[in-house]
């Protein structure tokens, strides 16, 4: 099976810290040393399976049209999405127009064209854990957290359309601070609990 993984930081997050393993290695196979309790929960356990990298930090559902150029599929695969973060911290979070929808549409074309046709999409999660006293984004947290809401709500009605929901928002909220770095990056614990949260609909 091939793995190719799309969007953002929560799946590109190996440079944030030591052992730079991101979440897609770890699906496809688990590092024992790092993480003994998951010995054997990963693709490789139980078949043929090899990574292609192409999420970037950074990126906004604009860019995802570039990380899937080239790309070429022969077999079975799957896709791992995640996108929307950035997109809300460069002006989503406060919108009061239409660029909620026009991210919906920009994701949905992009969704259309890609060939894979089972995609996992992660939402947005919520580095406050619901705590507005930890608002870094400069946005009244009733603007923003509403905001959040819309784009997941996006996020999940494409995600029943094109394949599979991860719903990250709900798991990051059952964890704790050691779970980000630099405020909203996922940490080494944050990247495998990534990993936990695709791991299941990714096995089944």
């Amino acid at each position: 099976m091939l793995v190719v993984t799309f969007g953002d930081s929560i799946l590109d997050c190996g440079h944030y810290y030591e052992h730079s393993v991101t979440p897609g290695q770890l699906l496809v196979e688990n590092d024992d040393r790092l993480f003994p309790e998951l010995r054997g929960h990963d693709l490789r356990s139980r078949r043929s399976a090899r990574l292609e990298h192409r999420a970037r930090d950074g990126a906004t559902v604009g860019g995802l049209a570039s990380q899937a150029a080239g790309l070429r599929v022969e077999g079975e695969a799957v896709a791992l999405l995640t996108v929307g973060g950035n997109d809300l911290l460069r002006g989503l979070v406060a919108d009061d127009g239409p660029g909620i929808e026009a991210f919906g549409r920009s994701l949905d074309a992009f969704l259309a064209g890609l060939p894979i046709r089972r995609v996992l999409i992660g939402n947005v999660y919520d580095p406050t854990f619901g705590d507005d006293r930890q608002n870094f984004l400069g946005v009244d947290p009733s603007v923003a957290r509403a905001n959040h809401r819309r784009l997941n709500a996006v996020l999940a009605d494409l995600g029943a359309h094109y394949g599979t929901l991860v719903d990250l928002h709900a798991h990051f909220l059952r964890g704790d601070p050691s779970w980000f770095t630099r405020t909203i990056e996922p940490s080494l614990i944050g990247a495998s609990e990534v990993r936990r949260a695709f791991l299941a609909p990714l096995l089944g």
